[in-house]
């Protein structure tokens, strides 16, 4: 990882959901000059986040000073480093949003998303 930027996101650029979003924060990010890198998972950068494309397919994953947190954590510690995010981040933080947030992310949006990861990929394995 590079010394210099103490963020790292790493997403699937080939989801067009992930895309929209993570797509949304890496415009702004460059704008506002923030020392947040994105890494597509699809690309020779996953290897140096330790985890298999499977895995990585699953969940947002960030690396901020360090320390590796996926899902609505993974949000709200992205969402700190960027000041239009920040009051989003402390509202979806609060005790009982989180947990909720956490659930419907867990048992209801990252499976739904990665689901529709698999057919996109089964369906470019039989049309090649």
């Amino acid at each position: 990882m590079e010394k210099s930027t103490k963020t790292s996101v790493l997403y699937n650029a080939n989801c067009p959901v992930c895309n929209f979003e993570i797509g949304h924060y890496a415009r702004y990010a460059g704008e506002a000059g923030l020392p947040i890198r994105f890494d597509d998972l699809n690309t020779d950068a996953r290897s140096q986040w330790g985890l298999d494309a499977d895995t990585a397919a699953r969940r947002l994953y960030v690396l901020h000073d360090g320390v590796l947190t996926s899902g609505i954590p993974a949000f709200l510690v992205l969402w700190a480093q960027m000041p239009r995010y920040r009051l989003l981040g402390r509202i979806v933080g609060l005790p009982g949003i989180k947990q909720i947030a956490g659930a419907a992310y867990d048992f209801a949006l990252a499976p739904l998303i990665y689901r529709w990861h698999l057919r996109r990929l089964r369906k470019q394995r039989v049309s090649t």
